[in-house]
């Protein structure tokens, strides 16, 4: 006789997809955008993970507008929850303006208005980089954030994480 078959949760990944004008105004409506939807899978406003999120999406949205921008084109934001991490990717339609690698991002000079995003992004992404947008012109910038307590946000009681 065959063992019984141990029940399984089914897993989802969540996600969140929005595209957004490409001016500042749209940039800081992704920020507000993400947090909502972190408080939403149970990432509370104020806890470390949605601050770094919130971070990173500022950066990289402010980047596909400020040098990303196409006229007449959005960029994109999507937000992903799969097993253990954060995913955020912001994409834009201009495929020559590529940004560095990771790892090449180098520190702009104390004085310099500008430069700084990149550096942020590598220092407080577990994993990032850049890649071809799949269906369109430009590129996306992923970046991931770990979730050490990942596991209670697919619990009844999400806590802070």
């Amino acid at each position: 006789m065959p063992a019984p078959l141990t029940p399984q949760s089914s897993l989802t990944v969540r996600t969140f997809t929005q595209r957004l004008s490409a001016t500042p105004r749209g940039a800081r409506l992704a920020r507000h955008l993400a947090l909502a939807q972190l408080h939403s899978w149970g990432i509370p406003h104020g806890s470390t993970a949605s601050d770094t999120v919130a971070l990173i999406v500022a950066e990289l949205a402010a980047n596909a507008v400020t040098h990303g921008r196409v006229a007449g084109r959005d960029f994109q934001l999507r937000l992903a929850l799969p097993t253990g991490s954060i995913r955020i990717e912001v994409s834009d339609t201009r495929a020559e303006a590529r940004p560095p690698k990771p790892g090449d991002v180098r520190p702009s000079c104390p004085l310099d208005e500008h430069g700084r995003g990149l550096v942020l992004v590598e220092a407080l992404a577990d994993r990032w980089e850049v890649v071809d947008r799949d269906a369109a012109p430009g590129k996306t910038v992923r970046a991931e954030v770990d979730l050490p307590r990942w596991s209670s946000l697919v619990g009844s009681d999400p806590g802070p994480v």
